[in-house]
């Protein structure tokens, strides 16, 4: 039988029953409380003290340096988080988690080499936020408050996290990703969003790592870490999430796979 690893993130020991409860491994993020059953971010090689800017990925930088050499090459690996999962295909009524979220390995993966979620339509932000955040990324694209084909990722990231950030960032990118993912930004109005994927490629994984940390390492030489708002203190998980979809379809033969929304402490 296939392997399938799944390693969920969290921010506190609260969670520890439930992702243990789907037989995922448990990872805690920053530097609260866990337990001794929790796989941790800041141990060994890592980069946890910048977790508050980067996210997830200081996770990923820990699975990158210090247990991706030991993977076995056939052995499928994913990562979601408490409280976006991959999603199950089957058809049940039930609201158990159980039911609800990814098991196993899936044998429709067997002719890709990773996978990556389902995009989420940007065309469906309300007007009221459009015009409460986004007056100044409407000079720059004002097609948008009419016509939801003109909402990209380009205008959304710069409603929500800084208006030019995204094309400061761009600018830094090696030359055969810049102008791919220049386009790619201001054409597609969806994205995956949480920063997920799952592979059984060794090589892939290390691929994506090295492009995407040697990019995030350099645009720390012009965003920094004097953040302020949510918006903008998370520059870089927001960056690699708009980069993620972009690399896997550019460089892997993907599939698209559900993915809920589940907060694990809630009942909803």
């Amino acid at each position: 039988m296939t392997k399938l690893s799944m390693y969920c993130m969290a921010l506190n020991n609260d969670n520890l029953e439930t992702i243990k409860s789907l037989d995922y491994i448990p990872v805690g993020l920053k530097n609260n409380n866990f337990s001794d059953e929790w796989l941790r971010d800041n141990t060994n090689e890592n980069i946890s003290e910048k977790n508050s800017f980067y996210g997830e990925y200081t996770f990923y930088y820990w699975y990158w340096k210090n247990l991706l050499e030991f993977k076995d090459d056939k052995e499928w690996v994913g990562f979601c988080s408490y409280r976006e999962y991959w999603g199950s295909k089957k058809n049940n009524k039930s609201d158990k988690i159980e039911d609800l979220v990814l098991r196993e390995y899936q044998p429709e993966w067997s002719n890709y080499e990773a996978i990556i979620g389902e995009p989420i339509s940007i065309g469906g932000t309300k007007l009221m936020k459009v015009l409460k955040y986004g007056k100044t990324a409407l000079l720059r694209n004002p097609k948008a408050i009419f016509f939801k084909n003109a909402r990209t990722i380009r205008w959304q990231f710069d409603m929500f996290h800084g208006n030019g950030n995204l094309d400061k960032a761009i600018e830094l990118l090696s030359d055969k990703d810049r102008d791919d993912f220049k386009y790619y930004t201001r054409s597609e109005t969806s994205f995956p969003r949480g920063n997920m994927f799952i592979s059984n490629s060794n090589q892939i994984i290390n691929a994506y790592f090295q492009s995407v940390f040697k990019w995030l390492k350099d645009c720390e030489n012009v965003f920094g870490f004097n953040l302020k708002g949510y918006g903008q203190i998370r520059m870089y998980t927001f960056l690699a999430e708009r980069y993620l979809p972009y690399w896997f379809k550019k460089y892997t033969k993907f599939l698209e796979w559900p993915v809920i929304y589940k907060d694990i402490n809630k009942n909803d």
